[in-house]
């Protein structure tokens, strides 16, 4: 459905043979982008904004990005997160609107908490 990719256009996504550090893509990575495809089959590069927990589920907010990878819209895309070892990162959508209520608050609150750490920092 989905595929998690590395924002590098040098990256053949065989880490051991590039020579490379990166060692294995991880979507907390800032660089990190989603390649979603959309139920009317348009695809869509996004950038991850945040991987974050609500209760026992983790979830992933993601942004379009346009051809130069800066964010495109103020669109925020949600869904499901999930990593095993042996499968890697994937994504699932959301069923139900109670629990994109619950997803979409945490990540409100996380944005508040973003704007008030920067506040203080200055």
């Amino acid at each position: 459905m989905d595929e998690l990719n590395k924002n590098d256009a040098g990256c053949s996504g065989e880490c051991g043979s590039c020579g490379s550090d990166c060692e294995s893509l991880d979507p907390r990575n800032p660089n990190a982008t989603v390649t979603l495809t959309l139920d009317d089959d348009t695809i869509l590069e996004c950038g991850v904004v945040a991987i974050y927990p609500v209760e026992e589920q983790e979830y992933i907010a993601l942004v379009p990005l346009d051809e130069n990878g800066e964010q495109a819209s103020d669109e925020v895309y949600l869904y499901r997160f999930s990593e095993t070892e042996a499968e890697g990162p994937s994504l699932s959508n959301i069923e139900s609107d109670e629990e994109y209520d619950l997803a979409a608050d945490a990540f409100d609150e996380l944005l508040d908490e973003k704007e008030f750490e920067e506040i203080e920092a200055e």
